[in-house]
């Protein structure tokens, strides 16, 4: 086990800021063009999956009673990432619309790539601050979110994903055999309403109609209108498509990593719409290092549904009795998401040996396979 006194230390909290090398890769695609524009998707994908097979697995926990006060560089990475998005984001909004040396594909090109560093590593930092007891935390990460156009993700995350995992309520839980491309179409359009529908929800115990000014989806939208209107003014029409692209490919990659994060993984309905606690196994665990330094340990993600409010650095990896391991990091699973032939191959077999480790009294599956079971009470 990690003491805290050694967690404490800014050389333990550098590895994960990894992901700052990140941004200077989108502002030499811009500026060069050409072959410099595969940069960011090839590092970010492609890199991390080597280094994840140089680096192997770790193992190792931290000490989970370690106190905040101990966790200081790892706060601070998550908050600095915040302004630092947001000036690459709209600096090259302005100079990507007026540059000359790039033709349409290649600012797009750039905004690909701009998409993928929003997405991998500005939305997986809004999740972490998202789930603090801090309201400038939260703020932060509002910001992020509103960078993508996907400010609703926060209620539903929260009030919706993390109450219903693994149940027919929670539309992020992908289902066996439902692949990417039915599974992705299906959650851009049930997310929203359930994350809207929760937070009315909220208000009508209030005695408070969904109009109430407390509703935080005011606070998206006027956001969102915010982070479009400075796109409008910094490259005009064409500041907004670049800015969109960027949203459009971040959002993509949130919805990859939550198809892999539970895929084929349900809990058991007690009957009467009662369904077992959230426990470790509920989640894919994966415990490569480099993969968790990128995306701050996003991975060990069976911990962070068992204990949701623990800081990244003090989330727990699971061994196979305890939570199912995924065979490769993120990198690697979110691109064979993308192809469901090899993602069935890979993985449905890993999810028939799950549900006969742990469920082995449960002989029909169908209705968990559709989502048909009762809705939780």
């Amino acid at each position: 086990m990690i003491a805290p006194e050694t967690l404490s230390r800014w050389q333990s909290a550098l590895p994960f800021w990894m992901s700052f090398l990140l941004l200077p890769l989108a502002w030499i695609a811009a500026m060069q063009g050409g072959w410099a524009l595969i940069l960011p998707p090839l590092v970010t994908w492609h890199l991390f999956a080597v280094l994840d097979g140089m680096f192997g697995l770790n193992l190792e926990n931290a000490d989970p009673e370690t106190p905040d006060g101990d966790l200081k560089w790892y706060k601070l990475l998550t908050a600095a990432w915040v302004p630092l998005q947001v000036f690459t984001l709209f600096f090259l909004i302005w100079y990507v619309s007026g540059a000359d040396h790039l033709n349409s594909f290649e600012k797009f090109a750039v905004f690909f790539g701009v998409g993928v560093i929003t997405g991998a590593v500005g939305i997986n930092y809004s999740h972490e601050l998202m789930h603090q007891s801090s309201q400038a935390e939260r703020w932060l990460g509002d910001i992020l979110l509103a960078m993508v156009l996907y400010s609703h993700f926060r209620s539903e995350h929260l009030l919706v994903h993390h109450r219903y995992v693994g149940t027919p309520r929670d539309p992020v839980t992908a289902r066996y055999n439902e692949g990417f491309h039915r599974f992705y179409p299906r959650v851009l359009r049930q997310c929203w309403h359930s994350a809207f529908r929760a937070e009315k929800d909220k208000l009508a115990k209030k005695n408070r109609p969904w109009t109430d000014l407390s509703n935080p989806f005011f606070r998206y939208w006027a956001l969102q209108g915010a982070m479009l209107l400075l796109a409008l003014l910094l490259g005009g029409i064409t500041g907004v498509l670049l800015f969109l692209v960027q949203a459009g490919v971040a959002i993509w990659q949130l919805e990859l990593v939550n198809y892999v994060e539970h895929y084929g993984l349900t809990r058991k309905h007690l009957g009467d719409g009662k369904y077992e606690p959230v426990q470790p196994r509920h989640s894919w665990n994966a415990a490569h290092k480099a993969s968790n330094w990128l995306l701050i340990n996003l991975q060990r993600h069976s911990d962070h549904h068992y204990k949701p409010n623990r800081r990244f650095p003090l989330l727990q990896t699971y061994t196979e009795a305890d939570a199912p391991q995924l065979p490769y990091g993120y990198p690697i699973m979110t691109i064979a998401a993308m192809i469901p032939p090899l993602w069935r191959r890979v993985m449905n077999p890993r999810v028939r040996r799950w549900r006969q480790a742990y469920y082995p009294e449960i002989t029909d599956w169908q209705a968990y396979n559709k989502a048909q079971n009762p809705m939780p009470r």
